[in-house]
């Protein structure tokens, strides 16, 4: 039966292969399915370090004296807000 998701051939050393498929057996799941898991994960990992650099960036260089309090900035935001 024809699917309508995308479709990536994989070369996968035999080590790698038989981890994912113990896992996909294990999880009970298609290799496919399992495959998808371990991406999706391993893309919001890298997501998390991209997005802690950034965090440790604006961390260094924050200013507490020239920052907007909590009230300060939902007034500025709710004066530019259309309601």
């Amino acid at each position: 039966m024809p699917t309508k998701n995308p479709r990536i051939n994989v070369v996968l050393k035999k080590p790698l292969f038989t981890t994912i498929k113990s896992l996909a057996n294990r999880n009970k799941v298609s290799l496919s399915s399992q495959v998808e898991v371990l991406l999706t994960e391993a893309l919001e990992t890298l997501e998390d370090v991209g997005l802690s650099k950034i965090a440790d960036l604006r961390n260094h260089s924050f200013d507490r004296k020239t920052a907007l309090s909590h009230e300060r900035f939902w007034k500025a935001v709710s004066k530019d807000s259309i309601h």
